[in-house]
C-alpha cells in the first residue's frame, strides 16, 4: 500500500529519499531509524553513548538509600521512563516498598502528563504538574513557594538541567540528585569515528540528537581526534544539526552551531521537521527540459530518484553553483574527493555522472574549456 504521508510534493519520491541522516541516539535509535527509513532516508547509526544498567548503578542505589533514610521535602520527577526505571530498580534491590512510602509523604511534582501517568502507575499522586511540560515552570513554582531550608530530590535522566540545580541551591535548598540512566562513552568507538568522518566529508546531510550528553560526547570524540574545527565547519555550513529539544541543542549552540528543533519534543515531530528542512535545502533547476533536484547524496530527475556516486555529486554540485556557466576542468578536478593532478579523472567521473543521471544531455561538454549544465533559457535569465 502506498504511504502518502511519506510522499514528496515533488512527486512520488519520499521526502527524505537521497538524503543520509546520522543518528547518535542510544535509546530508541531503532524507532528513530525506522521513521527515517520509512520516509526514504539512508541512516548511519552511531550511538554516541551507552546507558549504565539500573541494576548495576551504585550511584542510583546510594541515592535511593539516602532518601529512604532521610526523606526529602520535595521530589521532582522529570521523565516517565526515568521515574518508572527508578521504582523498578528499587524493587529489584528490595527497597521498592520503602521508596514508595517515602515518596507518599513528600510534595511530588511531575513534569508533564507522561510523568503523571508513571507516578500514578506507581500508586502515587502528584501534588502539581505544569501544563507546559517545562522545567522552567517547575523552577518558577519552587522558587515562588520558597525553598530555603528545604530538601529537594531531583530525578535526572541523563540530561543536564542547566541553571536548575544552581538556582535551587542559591535559593537555600539542599538538592539531592537521583541519577537515573547515567551515560558513558560507547564501548566500541568505531561507529562514532565513522560518523565523524562522514560528517566532515559531507557524506551525511543531517545529524540527529535526542540528548545533550550525546551531542557533548560526539564533540568530545572530535576533540580527541583533533577534528573539532572540521566538524564545526561542517555543522555550521553544510550538515543540518537537528535536536529533539532546546536542552539537547545546548552543547552545539554554545559552539556557534545553529540547530533546528520541533515544537514538540518527540521523535515523530523531529522526523517531520527533517522532512521539511532537508528538501528545502535542495537545489532545484530546470535543465534540458527536465526538473532536476540536487539532494545530498542523490538526484531527482523529473521526480525519479537517481543514485549518484560521491565523485559525481561533487561535480554536479560544482556545476550547480554556477548554473549555465562553463566550469573549467581544473576547477572540477579540485572539487573531486581526493583529487590528484590528472584532469582525465574529471572525464571519467563525468561519464559516470551522466550514466547515473540517465539523461546525458543535462551536462554539456564545452570543447577545450570544461562543462556546463544545460540550463533552460527561462531558468538562466533568473
Amino acid at each position: 500500500m502506498h504511504d502518502t504521508s511519506a510522499s514528496s510534493p515533488a512527486g512520488d519520491a519520499p521526502h527524505l529519499a537521497g538524503f543520509t541522516v546520522g543518528v547518535t541516539a542510544a535509546r530508541r535509535a531503532d524507532e528513530l531509524g525506522t521513521l527515517l527509513k520509512r520516509r526514504g532516508a539512508t541512516v548511519l547509526h552511531a550511538p554516541a553513548l551507552r546507558i549504565v544498567q539500573l541494576a548495576d548503578d551504585s550511584e542510583l542505589l546510594a541515592a535511593t538509600k539516602e532518601l529512604i533514610e532521610r526523606a526529602p521535602d520535595i521530589v521532582v520527577a522529570t521523565t516517565a521512563i526515568g521515574f518508572r526505571g527508578w521504582i523498578e530498580a528499587a524493587d529489584g534491590w528490595g527497597y521498592g516498598e520503602e521508596l514508595i512510602r517515602c515518596l507518599r509523604g513528600v510534595e511530588l511534582l511531575a513534569r508533564g502528563p507522561k510523568v503523571k501517568g508513571a507516578v500514578r502507575a506507581a500508586g502515587l499522586t502528584e501534588d502539581w504538574s505544569p501544563s507546559s511540560e517545562s522545567m522552567a515552570e517547575v523552577l518558577d513554582r519552587l522558587l515562588g513557594e520558597g525553598v530555603a531550608g528545604r530538601r529537594v530530590a531531583l530525578q535526572l535522566h541523563g540530561e543536564p538541567l542547566p541553571g536548575f540545580v544552581e538556582a535551587l541551591r542559591a535559593g537555600g535548598a539542599e538538592v539531592v540528585l537521583v541519577p537515573v540512566y547515567r551515560w558513558l562513552p560507547p564501548e566500541d568507538i568505531t561507529p562514532v569515528d565513522r560518523l565523524l568522518d562522514a560528517t566532515v566529508g559531507r557524506g551525511v546531510d543531517a545529524l540527529t540528537f535526542t540528548s545533550a550528553p550525546a551531542a557533548a560526547s560526539l564533540l568530545a570524540r572530535a576533540e580527541e581526534r583533533g577534528m573539532t574545527a572540521e566538524l564545526l565547519a561542517a555543522l555550521r555550513h553544510d550538515v543540518l544539526a537537528a535536536c529533539v529539544g532546546s536542552v539537547t541543542a545546548l552543547p552545539l549552540q554554545s559552539l556557534g552551531v545553529d540547530t533546528v528543533q520541533p515544537e514538540r519534543f518527540r521523535l515523530g515531530p523531529l522526523v517531520q521537521l527533517l522532512c521539511r528542512e532537508l528538501p528545502g535545502r535542495a537545489r532545484v533547476l530546470r535543465v534540458a527540459g527536465r526538473r532536476v533536484e540536487i539532494r545530498g547524496q542523490a538526484v531527482l530527475v523529473d521526480a525519479e530518484l537517481r543514485a549518484v556516486p560521491p565523485a559525481g555529486m561533487a561535480l554536479l554540485t560544482a556545476l550547480a553553483r554556477r548554473p549555465g556557466w562553463v566550469v573549467a576542468r581544473a576547477e572540477l578536478l579540485r572539487a573531486l574527493p581526493g583529487a590528484g593532478t590528472d584532469e582525465h579523472a574529471v572525464e571519467s567521473a563525468m561519464a559516470r555522472l551522466r550514466t547515473a543521471l540517465g539523461a546525458p544531455k543535462l551536462i554539456q561538454t564545452v570543447v577545450k574549456r570544461g562543462y556546463r549544465l544545460a540550463i533552460d533559457p527561462a531558468e538562466g535569465s533568473k
